[in-house]
């Protein structure tokens, strides 16, 4: 089975463009104005617009509020949304029913016990994605190039689909599936030539990669 991709992270239309050539089955791009990935509703509104509907653009967020999302959303055609911060189980419902979208939710992973808080939000979310828990140093929740031991996720089953993320890139993704058993995975920091920039190069690579696994 091929492993499926979601580039995260879009920002400019070469990066995009070089995404969906490549064969990415998601696309995402980040609501999040401390991070160096942050794109604004016109933007947005005109990458989205070029995503062909076999791949799905999600849009990353950070405990946002009820009256941002919408504002989003009526302005951006996304087809998931990716919540990125400390967001409760009812948090993750209610913008489910408000958005009346798929939604991802992602969890900090370091040591085993953290999967202990999954089961609370496989009830309400669609899609799981972890990631490496931040360092207390750490300035953003995600995108940091840091991973955790992979070989936590391996032999465990999860009611929902998941995806895997943290300090991907193409040196390590055959690694990272065999440890873990991912199917789906996450990329953003590991195909940019500095933060905040994709370079297309990278980005194929990596589909490489995956392609192969």
């Amino acid at each position: 089975m091929t492993i499926k991709v979601k580039i995260c992270g879009i920002n400019d239309e070469p990066a995009l463009q070089t995404a969906i050539e490549a064969g990415a089955s998601y696309v995402g791009f980040v609501f999040y104005s401390p991070s160096p990935r942050a794109v604004g509703t016109e933007l947005a509104k005109r990458l989205a617009a070029h995503v062909p509907v076999h791949i799905i653009s999600v849009g990353l967020f950070v405990d946002p509020q009820p009256e941002q999302l919408k504002t989003f959303l009526h302005e951006v055609p996304l087809r998931m949304i990716q919540l990125h911060g400390k967001e409760t189980p009812a948090t993750v419902e209610q913008i489910r029913k408000l958005s009346g979208l798929p939604v991802m939710k992602a969890v900090g992973i370091h040591e085993a016990g953290d999967f202990d808080r999954v089961g609370d939000y496989e009830d309400v979310a669609d899609m799981l994605l972890f990631d490496a828990k931040p360092s207390p140093k750490a300035k953003l929740p995600g995108g940091n190039a840091e991973s955790f031991d992979w070989t936590l996720l391996k032999g465990r089953n999860f009611k929902k689909p998941w995806m895997l993320a943290g300090g991907l890139q193409a040196d390590n993704l055959a690694t990272a599936v065999k440890q873990s058993g991912a199917l789906i995975v996450d990329v953003s920091s590991g195909v940019e030539d500095r933060p905040g920039h994709k370079d297309p190069g990278k980005i194929r690579a990596f589909m490489d990669v995956a392609k192969r696994l």
